[in-house]
């Protein structure tokens, strides 16, 4: 049985183009029936056709989304000759659509198919890829299966180039259909290697069309026997599935950057991906060809396929990747988006998360369709010709450039950062600030649902994938391990670590409970350790495979870790220790590319860590008597403020402004920098 989205409810207060809204994101929303930017719907009144414009998401769209359109001009186009030549024809067809804009001013490109939406006599045209459809379409023999599974009741068009050429043999196609039908128009149409073509006078017609030919083929291949699609399918084992993740992750995101940045690998072994990268026949099968004009746009037309060797180290297994990667550049003139791991899985390429994701997602959904053709009875992939049309079309270069998005731009843009004690306080506002920045950051802290909350407000902000929260114990390693290959499956590695993890316990050396001494040294000194310690060799691939890069480990300290601080001991302590594994880890991975520094801050006054009415420092300091003679929280504020020589706290915006230089020098490790308003300085 096929899982369905919720079926929107269409009011009659609706306006058609709020209906095509709503039944354009019901389309968007259900990833067995569209992906990302692809799919395209429409409207027809008597003289507009209001259709999806190019890139544009179904599932998110408005209606400002959709391209209004002189229906003339596109019906006179059916009766033109663009030429035999097909950069020319294509050229003019660009040219002529673009013509039939009502409202050119607004920089719109409409669909590619926006012919096709236009001859079609009913009012809604929907073109979507359900996957199950897509099984009977990349099938051998799909036409003759077509016919057996919905006799006369659909229309099977075969594998032409999009767009013009397209439109042209629909036109013919429908017009024949009529003469042997006896109606104008069937409920469906079936394009080779391509997807579905729906239409209705209505919305719901709409829906029931597609439900009725996604549910006969569902049924006809349940009667069928089962079937071992790619073969007997073997894994890699656990353990060593997961060290080689954590290799190959951070290695492709080098290997394949373009520019100083690196990109995002996103990891799959779902059951899905493992019965293709472990099949015995699964190479075979992947290195076929591409099905659709999607999987090219989306994936590129073919896959690097990689074979682990057994007993080979992390040094050897980068140069043998690079050397692969050289030769898919050199054989098909692009290189990879998707790399199938025999036994191990996919990895998923992009420049940021959300390209990485959809890559990911269009070539889930190309093996599943490649499962249900061979159970079908054999997959049917793009010759040459067609998927080198595809390559090369501007059209689909577009459509490319349009998809991927606003490029992020700031400080951190392009980065994949990891943030420690990002619930709350000074971790918080970091990753804040990383985000609005450009870069993707993961909230760790002991306080995983707190870090969830956040990231959720931060991925309403800047989008879906650019946060993500992850529980960390900093003084367990395990909990610090786990948390650390979670981010390599989902960003393949990371540029910037920022250790911010601490607590903080005053209390005289006479009478602080032992307990709160250990509990500070473990947090603030043992659970640097840890993470770094966790961190280093998932960081340290990057700059083996790409020599230039240098990633960034930064520990927020404290003035504190600069001066003694009375009636504090445990807490100076602790960051003094960290000033020294600060010193000591730089002079040790300097040879991984990996620059280690710290900041110490001055008193971020306006954190809870001293303004919680419970258990903030100025709670604390007052109850315990350090400053002589305040009677108030007020008196040991203005205390601590008179301190410094800019008679202000520590903000976020001053040590953010630290972090961003430590990332940008290239000529500092190993560095203890105060941000402290004058109060302490370095001789």
């Amino acid at each position: 049985m096929i899982k369905k989205a919720l079926r929107p409810r269409f009011d009659p207060a609706d306006t058609p183009v709020d209906q095509l809204v709503k039944l354009s994101r019901y389309f968007g929303s259900d990833e067995e029936l569209v992906i990302a930017g692809g799919g395209n719907t429409s409207l027809k009144t008597p003289d507009r056709l209001f259709i999806k414009g190019s890139g544009s998401l179904l599932a998110s769209i408005d209606a400002g989304g959709f391209v209004e359109m002189e229906r003339a001009p596109l019906a006179g186009l059916l009766e033109q000759d663009l030429g035999p030549d097909p950069d020319e024809r294509e050229a003019r067809f660009k040219q002529a659509i673009l013509a039939a804009r009502v409202h050119p001013d607004r920089g719109q490109r409409p669909s590619v198919e926006c012919m096709l939406h236009n001859m079609i006599p009913r009012r809604f045209v929907v073109h979507a890829h359900p996957t199950s459809v897509n099984m009977l379409t990349c099938c051998q023999g799909g036409e003759t299966l077509a016919g057996r599974i919905f006799g006369e009741g659909i229309l099977w068009i075969p594998y032409v180039d999009p767009g013009f050429t397209l439109a042209k043999l629909l036109n013919r196609t429908l017009a024949q259909y009529a003469g042997r039908a006896g109606r104008d128009c069937p409920p469906a149409v079936l394009m080779q290697n391509h997807g579905l073509i729906v239409c209705g006078e209505t919305p719901d017609e709409i829906i029931e069309n597609t439900d009725w030919i996604r549910d006969r083929i569902e049924a006809y291949r349940q009667g069928l026997p089962p079937c071992d699609p790619f073969g007997a399918v073997r894994r890699i084992e656990a353990g060593r599935a997961r060290t080689r993740i954590n290799t190959f992750g951070p290695a492709l995101r080098a290997l394949l950057a373009e520019g100083h940045r690196l990109k995002v690998a996103t990891f799959d072994d779902s059951e899905v991906v493992l019965s293709l990268v472990g099949g015995e026949r699964g190479k075979s099968a992947a290195l076929a060809g591409p099905l659709t004009p999607d999987q090219i746009v989306y994936c590129q037309s073919f896959p690097l396929w990689f074979e682990p060797q057994e007993n080979e180290d992390a040094t050897a297994l980068i140069l043998r990747l690079g050397n692969a990667i050289g030769h898919h550049r050199t054989k098909t003139g692009f290189a990879p988006h998707v790399i199938l791991v025999r036994g191990l899985g996919m990895f998923a390429v992009g420049d940021d998360f959300a390209q990485a994701e959809t890559v990911r997602l269009v070539y889930t959904d190309a093996i599943k369709v490649m499962s249900g053709a061979q159970h079908l009875g054999g997959i049917c992939t793009l010759s040459q010709r067609e998927r080198e049309f595809i390559e090369h079309w501007e059209v689909e270069a577009y459509r490319r450039k349009a998809a991927a998005g606003n490029r992020h731009f700031g400080k951190a843009a392009g980065l994949v950062a990891v943030v420690t004690g990002a619930a709350q306080g000074f971790g918080l506002e970091i990753a804040q600030d990383l985000s609005a920045e450009g870069a993707h950051v993961v909230l760790c802290d002991i306080n995983g649902e707190g870090a969830k909350t956040q990231v959720e407000l931060l991925a309403n902000r800047y989008g879906p994938g650019r946060a993500k929260a992850l529980a960390m114990d900093v003084t367990q390693s395990q909990s610090v391990s786990e948390a650390i290959h979670q981010v390599v499956r989902s960003y393949g590695g990371f540029d910037l670590l920022v250790s911010n993890a601490g607590v903080l316990r005053a209390g005289s050396v006479k009478a602080q409970p032992e307990r709160d001494f250990d509990l500070v040294t473990a947090v603030n000194y043992k659970g640097y350790f840890l993470v770094v310690q966790n961190a280093a060799p998932v960081m340290a691939p990057q700059h083996h495979a790409k020599p230039d890069y240098w990633s960034d480990i930064i520990q927020v300290n404290s003035k504190s870790g600069l001066t003694g601080s009375n009636r504090n001991g445990a807490y100076a302590g602790s960051k003094f220790g960290g000033v020294g594994l600060t010193q000591s880890f730089a002079l040790e991975l300097i040879e991984d590319g990996i620059k280690v520094n710290a900041v110490c801050p001055g008193n971020y006054f306006d954190g809870p860590l001293w303004s919680d009415p419970e258990t903030g420092l100025f709670v604390q300091y007052l109850r315990t008597g350090k400053v002589p003679g305040a009677k108030t929280i007020a008196d040991v504020r203005r205390f601590y403020e008179a301190k410094v020589p800019m008679r202000r706290g520590c903000t976020t915006a001053d040590v953010m402004n630290a972090v961003y230089y430590l990332i940008s020098q290239k000529y500092e490790t190993g560095q203890a920098l105060p941000v402290t308003g004058g109060q302490i300085m370095l001789s």
